[in-house]
């Protein structure tokens, strides 16, 4: 069991639930017969299951080329408002079939903004992987779906494997559902 300082986050997937669903979501991704692969980690929150996820891509044969691009969606609290690009990709994207990893996909609307700015660069095709996928949460004007989920994901806050409250706790190797005050 890992070691966790903070009491009030409970293991909700572990991380070696985690490792084996990498190798299954690489053989998924390899099935659709991209081509031109430009995998787009969406940070910060992805950063450890985007690089995880291209590694296993590596074991089942895939060669993508990696970018990374930042968005940033705030509102009143909690709840998501407008979407504003951070940090763009460096590559054309004109032409390519693009995949887009996040670690969650709640509101939808990141994944949403992010899909119609590579459309609208001429990408041939953009799908989405996303570790946790929070169905409860979905209120894009657009219905969104992920490609490729690692997880559905309970409707609580949760923290690990990339994911953060106030910077916190993005080192831990399992996904936790906080509990408490963390």
């Amino acid at each position: 069991m890992p070691v966790v300082r903070n009491k009030n986050i409970d293991v909700l997937f572990p991380a070696s639930a985690i490792a084996v669903r990498h190798l299954e979501l690489a053989r998924e991704i390899a099935s659709r017969n991209y081509k031109d692969l430009l995998v787009i980690s969406i940070l910060k929150g992805s950063f450890i299951f985007a690089a995880d996820l291209v590694r296993a891509m590596h074991d089942v044969g895939l060669e993508p080329e990696v970018e990374f691009m930042m968005l940033s969606t705030y509102g009143k609290g909690t709840e998501a408002g407008e979407t504003k690009l951070v940090r763009d990709v460096e590559s054309n994207v004109e032409g390519r079939d693009v995949l887009l990893i996040d670690d969650i996909l709640e509101s939808g609307t990141t994944l949403t903004f992010a899909r119609d700015l590579m459309m609208s660069r001429g990408a041939n095709s953009v799908s989405f992987a996303v570790l946790l996928d929070k169905r409860v949460k979905r209120k894009a004007a657009t219905p969104v779906n992920a490609d490729f989920i690692g997880f559905e994901c309970p409707d609580h806050f949760v923290v690990g494997y990339g994911m953060d409250v106030a910077h916190a706790f993005r080192e831990l190797p399992f996904v936790g559902i906080v509990t408490g005050d963390a």
